[in-house]
C-alpha cells in the first residue's frame, strides 16, 4: 500500500494497521479465496470458504477446482497451505485422512509439507494407517455390560450398508457417503443402503420383506401391551423381541419403527433422551403417512432413510467417541487405545502440505530466435544468518540469439533485483566456470545445450544485505524441544527465564488450554545445582509462530 493516509479520515496507517486489515480480509465470509502467488513462483493458499464458510453458490470443491486451474495457467512452482478446514464443526484433515488416507486438499495433488512436534512423512502416514484400520469389534466387545449407544450406533449402520464394515475407514466411509447422496438428491428407489450378500448381487437380501413384518408386529404388540402413555426403553424393546430376528434386523427396525401404524388410529412414537442418547417408544394417536409400494427389500423405501440431520448427528457421536483424542471410549483394550490417540494426536498435528506443481522449464519459443537459460545464483561474503537457507530458486531468462555473457549477466541482474527486495542492490561479478572467458563471447556457443548456469555476486553498500533480515524479525533465538523439533513449527512455544531456549508448551506438560505460567524454568536448567537456576532472569515470553516465519523456514518464501 503505497498510501499509508486512510481515504476517509486522513490517518495515518501504521504498519499494524495495515496487518489488522489483511487479517480481517481474511475472515471475511463474504470472499470465497485468499491465495498469495508470489513473483518467484512460490505460492501460498490461505483461505478457501466454501458452502460451510459462507458461499451461497459455490461449493469447495468448485473454489479448489478454479484455484487448481489459475496456478497452473500462472505457471506456479509451488503452494502450501496451512490444513485446519473443518466439516460440521469437526477436523475435516482427521475426519477425510482416515476415510480418503489423505487429507482434502490431497484431492488436488497437495502431500505432506511438514509436521509439528518434529513428526515424519512416516510418521504421518503409520498415524493414518493405525487408526483407519482399527476394527469395529474392538468397541462393541464388553462381556456381560449393557450395550452403549455407541455399540447400537455402529450395529445399525453395518445392518443397513450394502458392504460389510469391519474398520474405523468403512464406517466413516459410509457416513459420508450417505451425507454426501443425501446433499446431491433425494435416494433413488433402488439406491438401498440394506446389506445385500457378500457377492454383490442386488437381486438377493439378508431379510426379506417378511422378516421386517414379522418383526416389526412383535414390537407393536408389546407397545399395544403396555397401559397408559408410558414410554418403553430401547433396550426394553429390544430385549422382549429378541427372539424375533438377528441382532442387525432389530436394531435396523427399531431405527425405523418411528411413525409406523401399530393399530387402528395409533402410531409409534419415538424420543431421545437428551441425557444418555437412548431412545424410547410408545403408542400415541394418529395416522401414517402413505407410502407406495416399492417391491422387494432391495428397492429401499424414501422414508426409511435416514435423514441428513440424523446421519449428521451420528457422525459427530462417532467421531468424538472414536477419533477425537480427549474423547475417545474407554471400553477396548488400554494398548489399543492408546494406539487410537497417538495416531488421531500424530494426524491433527500434520497441518502444512504443499503442492508441487512441476512447471516446464523452458516456454515454446523457436531456438533460432532466443536462447532459454535458468539461471541461480551464488552470494559472495553471506552473513552468518543465511547458512543453511534454501537459496533463491532459479530464474528463467529468455535472450535473444546472439546475447552475450555480458547480456547474460546484466539480464540475471535484473531479473533478480525485479523479483526479490533484498536483491535491490544485487551486482553480479562472474559466471561460475567461466571466469577468464570474454564477455563478448556469445551464449550459444558457449553453453551449448546446457540448460543451467550459476552467476555469483555481491550486495553493493556498507550494510549490504543486512539491510533486510527474515521476516522472523532481528532477534535471534533458538528452537531445542524433547521432541526434536530445532525449528518454528506453528505451534505455541515458551522460552526458558535462563538458558532462552524455546520448546513447545505441550511437551513441557503444559496444555494448550492452560495459560503459561509467570515464569518457566526447562528441564535441563531445572537439573543445574539441584533446581537452583543461575543466570540473568528475563521476563517470560511467549511465542506462538505465525504463518509468515514457518512459510519462511520451509523455504517457500
Amino acid at each position: 500500500m503505497s498510501d499509508s493516509r486512510c481515504k476517509s479520515c486522513n490517518h495515518v496507517m501504521t504498519a499494524e494497521d495495515v496487518e489488522d486489515w489483511m487479517y480481517q480480509q481474511l475472515d471475511s465470509t463474504t470472499h470465497l479465496l485468499h491465495g498469495v502467488i508470489h513473483a518467484n513462483g512460490y505460492g501460498h493458499l490461505l483461505r478457501v470458504n466454501g458452502r460451510e464458510g459462507g458461499s451461497k453458490v459455490l461449493s469447495g470443491r468448485h473454489i479448489m477446482n478454479f484455484w487448481d486451474r489459475l496456478c497452473i495457467m500462472l505457471g506456479v512452482r509451488k503452494v502450501s497451505v496451512m490444513d485446519v478446514s473443518k466439516k460440521s464443526g469437526l477436523e475435516f484433515r482427521l475426519l477425510h485422512s482416515v476415510v480418503k488416507g489423505h487429507p482434502w486438499y490431497g484431492d488436488w495433488g497437495y502431500q505432506f509439507g511438514a509436521g509439528s512436534f518434529s513428526l515424519t512423512l512416516d510418521d504421518y502416514n503409520m498415524a493414518v494407517e493405525n487408526l483407519s484400520s482399527l476394527p469395529l469389534s474392538l468397541f462393541q466387545s464388553q462381556g456381560r455390560k449393557p450395550r452403549t449407544r455407541l455399540q447400537d450406533l455402529i450395529s445399525f449402520y453395518q445392518s443397513v450398508s450394502e458392504k460389510e464394515l469391519l474398520n474405523i475407514r468403512d464406517l466413516f466411509s459410509f457416513l459420508l457417503n450417505l451425507i454426501h447422496d443425501g446433499n446431491r438428491s433425494p435416494l433413488r428407489v433402488d439406491d438401498s443402503p440394506c446389506k445385500k450378500l457378500k457377492n454383490g448381487s442386488r437381486a438377493l437380501c439378508s431379510w426379506t420383506i417378511y422378516d421386517i413384518k414379522r418383526v416389526e408386529e412383535a414390537m407393536f404388540k408389546v407397545l399395544r401391551a403396555v397401559s397408559g402413555s408410558a414410554w418403553v426403553s430401547w433396550r426394553a424393546l429390544r430385549g422382549a423381541v429378541c427372539r424375533a430376528g438377528t441382532p442387525e434386523l432389530l436394531d435396523y427396525c427399531l431405527k425405523e419403527i418411528n411413525g409406523k401404524e401399530a393399530a387402528p388410529g395409533m402410531v409409534v412414537a419415538a424420543r431421545c433422551i437428551s441425557d444418555s442418547g437412548a431412545m424410547e417408544y410408545r403408542l400415541e394417536p394418529g395416522s401414517a403417512p402413505i407410502l407406495s409400494s416399492y417391491g422387494p427389500l432391495n428397492r429401499f423405501p424414501m422414508g426409511s432413510h435416514p435423514s441428513n440431520e440424523r446421519v449428521l448427528g451420528d457422525l459427530r457421536y462417532l467421531y468424538e467417541c472414536m477419533l477425537q483424542p480427549e474423547t475417545i471410549v474407554f471400553n477396548m483394550a488400554p494398548a489399543k487405545r492408546n494406539l487410537a490417540v497417538t495416531s488421531a494426536t500424530k494426524i491433527l498435528d500434520c497441518k502444512q502440505f504443499v503442492k508441487d506443481y512441476h512447471p516446464d522449464h523452458f516456454l515454446p519459443v523457436p531456438k533460432e530466435n532466443a536462447v532459454q537459460v535458468l539461471c541461480e545464483v551464488d552470494l559472495m561474503e553471506q552473513p552468518e544468518e543465511y547458512n543453511g537457507q534454501n537459496p533463491p530458486p532459479p530464474e528463467l531468462l529468455i535472450l535473444p540469439a546472439d546475447a552475450t555473457i555480458a547480456d547474460l549477466k546484466h539480464e540475471a541482474m535484473k531479473a533478480f533485483q525485479e523479483v526479490y527486495l533484498m536483491f535491490r542492490r544485487f551486482q553480479v561479478e562472474e559466471l561460475v566456470g567461466y571466469g577468464g572467458v570474454d564477455e563478448s563471447t556469445q551464449i550459444r556457443l558457449l553453453l551449448g545445450s546446457s540448460e543451467f548456469v550459476r552467476i555469483r555476486g555481491r550486495f553493493l553498500g556498507k550494510n549490504g544485505v543486512g539491510r533486510y533480515r527474515m521476516e522472523r524479525g532481528l532477534e535471534r533465538w533458538i528452537v531445542d524441544c524433547f521432541c526434536g523439533a530445532k525449528d518454528d513449527d506453528g505451534e505455541r512455544m515458551l522460552a526458558c527465564d535462563v538458558c532462552s531456549i524455546w520448546q513447545h508448551t505441550r511437551c513441557c506438560g503444559i496444555p494448550d488450554y492452560e495459560a503459561v505460567p509467570v515464569k518457566f524454568f526447562c528441564h535441563r536448567c531445572r537439573q543445574t545445582r539441584n533446581g537452583q537456576c543461575r543466570g540473568q532472569v528475563y521476563t517470560n515470553k511467549i511465542f506462538v509462530g505465525d504463518i509468515r516465519s514457518r512459510l519462511t523456514d520451509a523455504g517457500i518464501l
